[in-house]
């Protein structure tokens, strides 16, 4: 059996290798796994706050600065480029609406005033609902970051990190929502996992799939970034809108600020242009 090769099918050199690919999907899903783990492990659930204003940040700019560029500097029309912007944005939301697709960071006792019950109607019995709907937006993310490391190495790191920041405090409303529908922490801590494993799936079919046709990089590129845009724009900033002082918005002003200027300097760091 052949292995794969280090060129597309249109000849040009792939960006990453099969390996470096696989590496990343695996340490980005263990790192938002063991994080999510620690914090609520922990209960630190303040700390879940300030982690969404800075993923909303950290979402944004490596959509808006990098991925949509990186789509543009590939040959992609601008036209054609708004187009499938477009259509990622509808797709996403009708992932969501029929409930394929979940973002929420929501738990009882988040201040959100839920009712008693939620937790265990979001869990679903022995927590399959989670699992199910993890597994099914890690195989995505896997297959976001297979896409981003095929353009080019450093916007493989900044998509992987952008994923695994945004993950931490996903993770975690997930092992909340798990313990408070009465599961125990280890059993929670193994549902997790195994929907972990969906992204280094999806990253290797990304791959399987993406390294035969260079052409449809661009569109994968502009996929990822109306990923990014719907969470960050349909889920994070309208949970943010909740907190109403003044204060509580300058510091989502400030965290959001914060992962913008991250992101900004990690592209600069790896002189990604």
């Amino acid at each position: 059996m052949q292995g794969f090769s280090n060129r597309s099918t249109s000849g040009r050199p792939l960006q990453s290798s099969l390996p470096i690919v696989l590496f990343a999907a695996s340490l980005g899903t263990l790192v938002a796994i063991t994080s999510a783990a620690w914090l609520s492990f922990r209960s630190i659930t303040r700390s879940l706050e300030p982690m969404v204003s800075l993923s909303t940040g950290v979402l944004l700019a490596t959509s808006l600065l990098h991925l949509l560029p990186e789509a543009l500097d590939h040959g992609m029309n601008h036209h054609a480029l708004f187009a499938w912007l477009l259509g990622g944005l509808l797709f996403f939301f009708v992932l969501e609406k029929f409930s394929i697709l979940r973002h929420s960071h929501h738990h009882e006792h988040d201040g959100h005033h839920h009712e008693h019950g939620f937790d265990r109607h979001e869990a679903g019995r022995g927590g399959l609902l989670i699992v199910v709907g993890d597994s099914i937006h890690n195989f995505g993310d896997g297959m976001l970051i297979a896409s981003a490391f095929l353009v080019d190495l450093k916007l493989g790191f900044l998509t992987t990190l952008s994923i695994a920041l945004h993950e931490v405090p996903q993770q975690t409303g997930d092992f909340l929502v798990l313990h408070n529908a009465g599961i125990a922490r280890g059993k929670a801590l193994r549902l997790m996992s195994i929907s972990g494993v969906a992204a280094v799936t999806g990253a290797l079919l990304g791959y399987t799939v993406l390294s035969q046709s260079v052409n449809a990089l661009p569109i994968a590129l502009v996929l990822a970034s109306a990923s990014f845009l719907y969470v960050a724009v349909a889920d994070l900033i309208p949970q943010m809108q909740k907190k109403a002082t003044l204060r509580e918005g300058w510091q989502q002003l400030l965290f959001i600020s914060l992962g913008v200027i991250v992101i900004a300097y990690l592209a600069s760091v790896l002189h990604h242009h």
